[in-house]
């Protein structure tokens, strides 16, 4: 708990939303990338509805996403008993594993759209040059797919790290409301204005505000400066 501008902070939220936007990150840097890769290489009729569904969370209300993960994640679900064969004895929803599955869902396009933007840039030339070279499929993906795309692996990161702090919705429903536990800043703010704690809410929310500003000059920025496709 600190002192700001009158208002006592808990940083507990502020540092699991840190947490959890972390983790969603990476693991949707390490999803979203062959995903992406695929979908801006394949020709099969079937890559619109793919694009569909990852597009999904764009349009649909949080709250809907939210739901049907807590009746997929609940204890007693398929998939809850499936991992508890593997010796999984912990719950999916209102702990830290739920709030990173869903922020992985909900933030999925936002990681998947700047990267599949990014690949379909690329020249064709570039990595027939590198097959003549005889570079293997990942010697080619890795020497020369990955340095070209970078801007697009910052731009996701970037994306993905914000939209995962701004959640409400999906967190509150998988995660619930439990202090030190599953309380984001969203969740926090929401408390405050319920408990008339508006000192407390404006300071958080200014924090919020500060920080999507922050983030989106960097984007536009870049898109700006060096051509990077933001969705």
């Amino acid at each position: 708990m600190i002192e700001l501008f009158g208002a006592s902070i808990s940083l507990e939220p502020i540092w699991l939303t840190l947490q959890v936007a972390a983790v969603t990150t990476v693991i949707l840097l390490l999803l979203g990338t062959p995903l992406a890769w695929w979908l801006a290489r394949t020709r099969t009729r079937w890559r619109v509805v793919i694009e569909a569904i990852v597009a999904l969370p764009l349009v649909l209300p949080p709250t809907v996403l939210g739901f049907y993960l807590l009746i997929v994640l609940n204890p007693n679900g398929a998939v809850t008993q499936f991992l508890r064969g593997f010796g999984f004895e912990g719950q999916l929803t209102f702990s830290f594993t739920g709030l990173v599955i869903g922020s992985v869902l909900y933030s999925l396009p936002f990681a998947v759209q700047p990267l599949m933007h990014a690949f379909e840039s690329l020249s064709e030339r570039l990595l027939d040059a590198a097959a003549t070279l005889r570079a293997g499929t990942l010697d080619r993906f890795f020497s020369v797919v990955v340095p070209l795309s970078r801007r697009g692996f910052l731009t996701a990161a970037t994306l993905s790290f914000a939209h995962t702090v701004g959640e409400f919705g999906v967190v509150l429903m998988v995660g619930g409301n439990i202090p030190g536990q599953t309380r984001m800043v969203s969740i926090a703010i929401f408390d405050h204005v319920e408990s008339l704690a508006y000192t407390e809410a404006h300071v958080l929310s200014a924090m919020m505000l500060v920080f999507s500003l922050v983030v989106l000059t960097l984007v536009y920025g870049l898109n700006r400066r060096f051509g990077v496709k933001v969705g």
